[in-house]
């Protein structure tokens, strides 16, 4: 492939990762309230693979010749979105439990993993990179097969989303730490995030619809 269209995609494809969105609200939330941030980083990346694997076999091609397929995607991702928001808001983690040294723990890591996964699959954001903004800086002159290309570029774009909410979870932990007493508002914070963001999608979506 070409260095220098890779440089210039992998830019493209950082700047969307550090966007705030459903996955950063996600991150901040798993991070202040769980002992390890693994599952939920290994769930976003397994939902974020699950998208480069379909639209490297293309599914993402047909996702883009039927717009109400994303619109069907954009409704879920905004109710499940909602959803973690609401429970997140109606159950903070315990501000005693910051205050001594361990964070609130779920206990069931293969459900941090699965939820995860839920958030990055349908997250709008990650698939529009994946169907709109990779095939653009796909080579048909190239040796590699476009599929080929995608799955290189979608790998590239996962990696990119490991590093950057790597930072988000535990820069969100080490704010804890300085300041045990505020993980109740932090976490109202990720929660109402969440919600808003679920409403920001769906008043989006309607208001594309209307204009259409």
């Amino acid at each position: 492939m070409n260095l220098e269209l890779l440089l210039a995609c992998w830019g493209m494809m950082t700047l969307m990762v550090v966007v705030p969105g459903p996955d950063w609200a996600y991150i901040i939330s798993a991070g202040m309230q769980e002992r390890a941030l693994a599952p939920s980083l290994a769930g976003i990346l397994v939902g974020y693979l699950a998208a480069v694997a379909a639209v490297a076999i293309g599914v993402g091609a047909a996702v883009a010749a039927m717009p109400w397929v994303l619109v069907g995607l954009t409704f879920a991702a905004a109710g499940y979105l909602a959803y973690l928001g609401v429970r997140v808001l109606r159950a903070p983690p315990e501000v005693g439990g910051a205050e001594s040294g361990a964070a609130v723990a779920s206990g069931r890591p293969w459900l941090r993993l699965v939820q995860g996964a839920g958030v990055s699959g349908l997250n709008p954001k990650g698939l529009l990179v994946l169907v709109v903004l990779l095939p653009q800086f796909t080579d048909a002159a190239s040796a590699w097969p476009i599929p080929v290309q995608l799955a290189v570029l979608g790998f590239i774009f996962v990696a990119s989303c490991a590093l950057v909410y790597s930072v988000v979870g535990v820069s969100a932990r080490a704010v804890l730490r300085a300041r045990p007493s505020a993980m109740r508002i932090l976490s109202r914070v990720s929660g109402a995030a969440m919600v808003l963001l679920a409403g920001w999608l769906v008043v989006e979506q309607v208001t594309h619809f209307v204009s259409a």
